[in-house]
């Protein structure tokens, strides 16, 4: 009788200078550079070893260029949040956290937990995620910078105030180059519409879900809530009831459907009857707000799956 063949799996630490690479169930812990030439040798390596699924963690972006290319190249690569991560060796009974010890925890759990493989993202869309992210940083230089120039002397308040005019051109660019990435796709540029014409839906949060959720749309209700993590989840013990709490998920995107959430309980009828009813039967705001942030999210899923403008009494019964 033939012996089947063995499955392997890969974990990937990534740092800003090295990839830690382990496999499982047989460890073999390699280590590549962090640069291109590292990159292709370490998605050569993992074709050689016929790894079935590799999972790394999400870092913050120093990631993405390795994820872009393993899926480029053929390999079934997942990106799961850090917390899953450690909640996953504390399970299995590992405490020790370094590179090479998280790699093998992901490989681990690669096989036990098998989560779903990151869809390869088109370049244009790669191009929107990097500009959106751009247009983050500025805006948080611009926070950081303003908060410096409350309490700074007059020579270098002058300066700061030079930098943050630079910093509002350089927005006002980024903006131009968003506007001009969603009117160069006549998909995206109707999707965009149709989200924008949501009451508290603006540009921007359109954008965010263009680029960081490509699969709004095309799921349900209960998977795309849990899909960005908003989506809360029951902390019971026997007869134990705990704080239900929303965690994991999407993190940039939940900031961006915050902000739209607050807008909606404002200028949006449906939205906002639906925060007040929650405040009224005594939710915390922040509880309520959160539940709007949900409405919303489905809302716009139900819009584009579909190909609906808003329309207040449908909304209302939708999500």
């Amino acid at each position: 009788m033939e012996t089947p063949a063995r499955v392997v799996y890969a974990g990937i630490d990534v740092s800003k200078a090295q990839l830690d690479i382990d496999t499982y169930p047989d460890a073999a812990l390699k280590q590549f550079a962090n640069d291109e030439t590292g990159r292709l040798a370490a998605c050569a390596y993992l074709q050689s070893a016929q790894v079935q699924l590799i999972v790394v963690e999400a870092t913050g972006g120093l990631e993405s260029q390795l994820v872009a290319l393993a899926a480029s190249s053929g390999l079934a690569i997942a990106v799961i949040n850090p917390r899953q991560a450690r909640d996953f060796a504390k399970a299995i009974g590992v405490l020790a956290k370094t590179d090479k010890v998280d790699a093998l925890v992901l490989a681990r759990f690669a096989e036990a937990v098998k989560p779903p493989v990151r869809a390869l993202k088109p370049d244009e869309v790669l191009q929107l995620a990097a500009i959106l992210t751009r247009r983050r940083q500025l805006i948080e230089m611009i926070t950081a910078e303003g908060n410096r120039q409350a309490s700074a002397a007059t020579g270098i308040a002058k300066q700061i105030r030079q930098h943050i005019s630079w910093l509002e051109k350089r927005l006002k660019e980024a903006d131009d180059d968003l506007d001009q990435s969603i009117r160069s796709s006549p998909l995206w540029q109707h999707k965009a519409e149709i989200m924008q014409s949501i009451p508290g839906v603006g540009r921007v949060t359109a954008t965010s879900l263009l680029a960081d959720v490509p699969e709004i749309g095309t799921l349900d209700r209960r998977e795309i809530s849990a899909l960005i993590g908003v989506c809360p989840y029951s902390r019971d013990s026997g007869k134990s009831r705990g704080r239900r709490s929303i965690w994991g998920g999407r993190a940039r995107v939940r900031a961006v459907l915050y902000m739209a959430a607050l807008v909606a309980t404002r200028h949006n009828p449906v939205i906002r009857a639906f925060y007040q009813k929650l405040v009224c039967a005594g939710k915390n705001k922040k509880v309520a707000i959160v539940a709007c942030m949900r409405k919303l999210l489905v809302t716009i899923n139900t819009m584009l799956k579909t190909d609906t403008t808003w329309n207040p009494k449908t909304a209302a019964v939708s999500a």
